[in-house]
């Protein structure tokens, strides 16, 4: 497939698909013409490149871990090495702790959302009484009169 049906069916731009190959995360063969063609291999390839990305990876890195990745049969690869494996388990702390991170991020903002709605009804009870007493003072008024 050419590189524009890889961008179509992957949503990745072929500006970002030329630049995976220009980091070594992806490979193509080149036409006669000198276009690049790609397997139907490319699609996993360049889901797996997203979701390395997302995960918070750097090219380098991700070079380094595509080899070692299962692959489309499921089969394990043996490239990995030692040193490798105790990078990828650093990259796991490191995002352990960004999820913790958002976690007490998303508590804090559920105590002001608790502690806004809470005086928002409070402000509204206040008024509601306000109008109350007002009618109130404004009826006995007129009784008076």
């Amino acid at each position: 497939m050419r590189i524009g049906e890889l961008a179509q069916r992957t949503g990745v731009s072929e500006r970002s698909l030329r630049y995976y190959e220009k980091q070594g995360l992806l490979t193509s063969e080149r036409t006669p013409g000198g276009h690049r063609e790609y397997g139907d291999w490319a699609v996993d390839r360049v889901i797996r490149i997203q979701a390395l990305y997302a995960a918070g990876l750097h090219s380098t890195k991700i070079a380094r871990l595509l080899p070692c990745m299962r692959d489309v049969d499921g089969g394990p690869s043996a490239v990995a090495t030692a040193r490798l494996v105790a990078e990828l388990t650093e990259e796991r702390e490191r995002i352990d702790r960004m999820i913790g991170d958002l976690v007490r991020s998303r508590e804090v903002l559920d105590e002001v959302i608790v502690a806004a709605s809470e005086a928002e009804a409070s402000a509204a009870a206040s008024a509601t009484a306000g109008r109350l007493a007002e009618s109130g003072r404004r009826a006995e008024a007129a009784h008076s009169a």
